[in-house]
């Protein structure tokens, strides 16, 4: 893995909400997020209690996943090729008004189902022009600090979302509550509107602002992936998380057969994000950039090592402390950040980013599958050990190749 050389300084969380354009978009954001949060979980409920069916309440969890990936491979490059205000408020709008479709419309489970497809199946456009809206606008360890916030934003809007969820539902009923929602998505939307800039749309090379615009999706996909060192760095990003994604999975199904409490797995399941919140708190703003680049290796090991201690079935405590040290090694993606970002063309950075986003929600929806069914095989404690040890094993990668990180003239070719 090759690592661009980082500043010693530390730029400081202050300084980057400092900047008022990365304000807006870190905001914004973070109330899309908990506006998601809460239209998922209301959704679910309101589908069960339509369907009285455990698999279709699943399913809308689950439907907002894999479109993704198809809208990133189909459409990704329309994340550079139009005006960035434009796009992001366009993609607010979209998620209001299917909200309040939803809420209003009485439609029948199969066409709510179909619209948050859809509306996923766009969510990788709008996120990768936002994304590299936020690397234009910060540079070096600011663009790390940024992608920081934003990750402890996202756990944190993450958890609001649920718990407000629950308490919108009780108190207000499901349609109620996807009102709630859809008003999130509006203020946002008119928040851009009014006050991001109106940039013009990036720069899109030679010959790449006409034909077909999946087949330039589909090219531009084709040429990350055949860049060594962009490839690396998604997989360094998406397969540690695809394992504790996995390993979250089955913490439920962990505590029933060991007879742990009533309510003991929701407390098992916050210790995670939690862990999360501090290690990317602690990372950020104490760690030096250099230092952090040199710790990917280690804090994956971090996110592995915890969770095969479940494969000695762990007294509940145990198993909160196991989880909540798991999510401080996701810190370990701080380190990535200014390389992910510096091997990346310039003319297709928000279809990198949309490619990156829709990949990490692809790989925690299949990982838990495939976890899932060694637990089938195997007890529940050593599924989730074997997530640990294959997070062990890319811990193990990644240091070899820091150990050897100078690009080749291939890869330097590749890169440019």
């Amino acid at each position: 893995m090759t690592f661009t050389p980082a500043p010693p300084r530390r730029t400081t969380y202050r300084e980057v909400l400092a900047d008022q354009r990365f304000r807006l978009l870190f905001v914004t954001r973070t109330v899309t997020i908990t506006a998601d949060s809460l239209r998922i979980l209301t959704l679910s409920v309101l589908i069960f209690a339509t369907t009285g069916s455990p698999l279709m309440g699943a399913l809308t969890f689950g439907i907002g996943f894999l479109p993704q990936l198809a809208g990133s491979m189909l459409l990704g490059s329309l994340a550079d090729r139009v005006r960035p205000r434009r796009l992001i408020a366009a993609g607010y709008l979209l998620e209001f008004a299917a909200a309040v479709a939803m809420a209003l419309a009485h439609l029948p489970v199969v066409f709510i189902l179909l619209l948050v497809a859809v509306v996923a199946f766009l969510t990788p456009v709008f996120q990768g022009a936002s994304n590299r809206l936020v690397a234009d606008t910060l540079t070096g360890d600011a663009y790390v600090l940024g992608r920081s916030l934003s990750s402890m934003s996202s756990s944190g809007a993450q958890l609001l979302g649920l718990a407000g969820g629950g308490i919108a539902v009780t108190f207000l009923g499901s349609r109620h509550a996807l009102l709630l929602s859809a008003a999130a998505y509006l203020v946002a939307s008119i928040a851009v509107r009014l006050r991001l800039p109106d940039l013009p749309a990036p720069d899109k090379g030679s010959g790449s602002g006409s034909g077909s615009l999946v087949r330039h999706s589909w090219s531009g996909n084709r040429a990350l992936f055949a860049n060594r060192r962009v490839r690396k760095l998604l997989l360094a990003q998406w397969l540690p998380s695809a394992f504790a994604a996995s390993a979250e999975s089955l913490v439920v199904p962990f505590a029933g057969r060991r007879g742990f409490p009533d309510g003991t797995a929701g407390f098992l399941l916050a210790c995670l994000p939690v862990g999360m919140l501090v290690g990317n708190l602690v990372v950020g703003r104490f760690v030096l950039p250099a230092t952090r680049e040199r710790l990917v290796a280690v804090l994956v090991a971090v996110i592995g090592l915890p969770l095969a201690g479940f494969a000695f079935g762990p007294p509940w405590p145990v198993c909160a402390v196991l989880l909540l040290v798991t999510g401080t090694g996701f810190a370990y993606s701080l380190g990535l950040q200014r390389s992910f970002l510096d091997a990346l063309p310039e003319a297709s950075r928000g279809q990198a980013f949309g490619l990156l986003s829709s990949g990490m929600m692809t790989v925690q929806g299949v990982g838990p599958a495939v976890f899932g069914a060694a637990a089938e095989v195997v007890s529940v404690g050593a599924a989730i050990s074997l997530a640990g040890i294959a997070s062990l094993g890319m811990a193990g990668y990644l240091a070899r190749e820091s150990r050897g990180a100078r690009l080749t003239p291939a890869e330097a070719a590749g890169t440019g």
